[in-house]
Formats: C-alpha cells, sequence, structure tokens
C-alpha cells in the first residue's frame, strides 16, 4: 500500500492559478473614450507631420527592398477581431530550393536592420492607429496563429486594441521572455490610464533614442511563441515543496507517479493535479 504524503500541494496549486487567471474587467468607457480620443487626434498629427517623410522614404524602402515597401499581414486586434497591419518592409521574400521562407537572420537586410533598430519600420501603423484598428499604447500585436495557443490569463491582452508601444516594450522589449511580456501586457490592461499611457510614451523614446532591446539574444529578431507548457517539477514539485513517496514495491506505481509529476500540463490541467494523484493511489490500493 503506498503512501502519498502532498505539503501543500493544494495551497500552491490554488496560488499558481491565482497568478496566471486573474480574470480582469476592460477599461471604464470613460477611459476608452479618452483613450481613443488622444489616439485620432496624436495619430492624425503624426501623419500631417510625418507626410513629408512619408513621401521621400517610402521611395527609398521600395528601392532598398526591390519592390513593395510595406508589409502588410493580418493580426489579432480588440476581441480578437483580424486587421491588417502595415509597416515598413525591413526583410526579404528569399525562399530557399523547396519554396520556403529563409530564417528571420538571412532575409533581415541592413538597411532594414537600420530601420528596426530606430523603429522606423513601425511608422505606418500610425494610419492603423488613425482609422481605430489599433492604439497609441497597447499590448503589441502579434500573430493570429498565436490566438489558439493562449490561455484565458493571457487572452485578455485583446481586451484592449494592440499598441504601437506599450508596457512590455519599455520594459525588455524583445529582450524579454513571453511569459513577462504576457504579464506585463495585462498589467497595463488593469492598471490602465492616461498618465500612463504617456509615461510608456516617453519611456519609448528614451528606449529607441538608446536602440535598446531590439531582439532576443540568438534570434534576429523575437523567438516563436509555442504554447503553453508548464514543468510540474519546477512549478510545483520545486517551488511548492510536493512530496510524493511511493511503495518501492510497484514500479509501475512509482513511474506514473513520476511521469504526471515531471510531465507537462496545459492550461487547465493544471488543478487536477492533486485528484489525479491521489486517484492513482485509490487505483493501486
Amino acid at each position: 500500500m503506498a503512501d502519498i504524503i502532498i505539503d501543500k500541494t493544494e495551497e500552491a496549486i490554488v496560488m499558481v492559478e491565482d497568478c496566471k487567471n486573474i480574470i480582469i474587467t476592460p477599461p471604464s468607457l470613460f477611459k476608452r473614450f479618452v483613450k481613443r480620443t488622444f489616439d485620432f487626434l496624436s495619430s492624425g498629427l503624426g501623419i500631417i507631420f510625418l507626410l513629408p517623410f512619408f513621401i521621400l522614404f517610402t521611395p527609398l524602402v521600395a528601392i532598398k527592398m526591390k519592390g513593395n515597401p510595406f508589409f502588410v499581414q493580418k493580426r489579432p486586434g480588440k476581441n480578437g477581431k483580424s486587421f491588417r497591419m502595415i509597416k515598413y518592409r525591413t526583410m526579404t521574400n528569399k525562399k530557399d530550393a523547396d519554396g520556403n521562407l529563409l530564417p528571420d537572420s538571412d532575409r533581415l537586410t541592413k538597411f532594414g536592420k537600420i530601420m528596426r533598430k530606430l523603429s522606423i519600420d513601425e511608422l505606418p501603423e500610425l494610419f492603423n492607429i488613425f482609422t481605430g484598428k489599433m492604439s497609441v499604447v497597447g499590448p503589441r500585436p502579434l500573430l493570429v496563429s498565436y490566438l489558439p495557443l493562449y490561455n484565458e490569463y493571457q487572452a485578455q491582452r485583446h481586451l484592449v486594441r494592440p499598441g504601437l508601444t506599450g508596457l512590455a516594450q519599455i520594459s525588455g522589449r524583445n529582450a524579454i521572455s513571453w511569459d513577462q511580456k504576457f504579464d506585463k501586457d495585462i498589467e497595463y490592461i488593469s492598471t490602465i490610464s492616461f498618465a500612463k499611457d504617456i509615461k510608456i510614451i516617453f519611456g519609448t523614446v528614451g528606449k529607441v533614442l538608446g536602440s535598446k532591446d531590439i531582439s532576443q539574444e540568438g534570434e534576429a529578431t523575437m523567438e516563436f511563441f509555442t504554447g503553453n507548457v508548464i514543468d510540474m517539477s519546477s512549478e510545483i514539485a520545486t517551488n511548492h515543496e510536493v512530496e510524493i513517496v511511493a511503495n518501492q514495491t510497484d514500479d509501475n506505481f512509482e513511474d506514473k507517479i513520476s511521469e504526471f509529476a515531471v510531465g507537462s500540463l496545459v492550461n487547465d490541467d493544471l488543478l487536477q493535479v492533486t485528484e489525479s494523484v491521489e486517484d492513482m493511489a485509490n487505483n493501486k490500493n
């Protein structure tokens, strides 16, 4: 008969769940109205001020990229509804022998690196802001293919319009992990204010002038988000002192416990740890 000792397991699970599944409410109507008014006016003035730059710089990008100067791609906006985001192109469309695009590092041009360093490639997004698809400040618009990979906590980043810049961008930009980015996105949405937006805008200027955190270490840009996998050995067993003692006479039972505790659990499966362990013990008995 196996003895199962679980030290603070349920408390640990609740703590992890509370940290990563905080449900926040959308910003109030007043905050959304003020924010949209600021977005409309600031983007409109920005477009007017930068119009001579757009007229002169766009043909230069076309020459350097040997074709279309714009990169247009569907991105998820508010409530996950997709829109066409427009940027200046920084990469070529070079493909391998099988017709697949080459890695970012092989397609990113020297001219493109300069644009990324100065964030010039993002300026056409002012038109997305002016038309109401984006905001000056908010979570950055990521790939549509990421939508089914988000858990409930992360999906809340779509409660507001995506932004030209955001709290994650001034907190590490592409140099921080995906979890850190999502945490900053949710933190911003839960404490959104006009004052915070102004602070983030000035912080962004400092980041751009300092050319900081443009890419992730070892990557030309940023690694792809591949979903949520929780390593139970580090999240629960190590950090929260979960100790499971199995009967040494039953190797299969011990293997099942080890496989479950160290295996990968996705999203809502986290809350099933205690029940599953107890069920295995009951089956053994």
